[in-house]
């Protein structure tokens, strides 16, 4: 039995970007469905052609950054809409604040979505934050 996954991502750190990804990606793949909601923080490296690089919490970010062979968070999100089908839905509310349309973001983002949208398709499913 497949199961339902709402992932709110705001932070925009190296560590919780890429801990999302990785459970948005696993998931996906394994057929559970997965809706991330980005916001906040976490939004700014999903603009097309962003340079922005997250700030590192700790050791496992400096380590990620470091390391080859991790996959980094944008490239897993990607693969967790392409192969297994999540959502990724930016937050109406940021993007008025950020001053940007939805044109303006990466294209394996889904239309602008409000909270109280997103909070209704989540009832009954596991919400996480990163």
């Amino acid at each position: 039995m497949s199961q339902n996954y709402h992932i709110v991502c705001l932070s925009g750190t190296r560590e919780k970007l890429q801990m999302a990804a990785m459970f948005a990606s696993v998931a996906a793949a394994t057929g559970d469905q997965v809706t991330v909601f980005f916001s906040m923080n976490a939004l700014p490296f999903f603009i097309k052609d962003s340079q922005q690089v997250p700030a590192v919490e700790g050791q496992f970010g400096e380590l990620m950054e470091s390391e080859a062979g991790v996959p980094p968070f944008k490239q897993l999100f990607k693969s967790a809409a392409e192969l297994g089908d999540a959502k990724l839905l930016p937050c109406s509310m940021a993007l008025d604040l950020l001053q940007i349309d939805g044109d303006a973001l990466d294209p394996e983002l889904g239309p602008p979505t409000g909270l109280t949208r997103f909070l209704n398709d989540a009832e009954g499913g596991q919400l996480l934050t990163f």
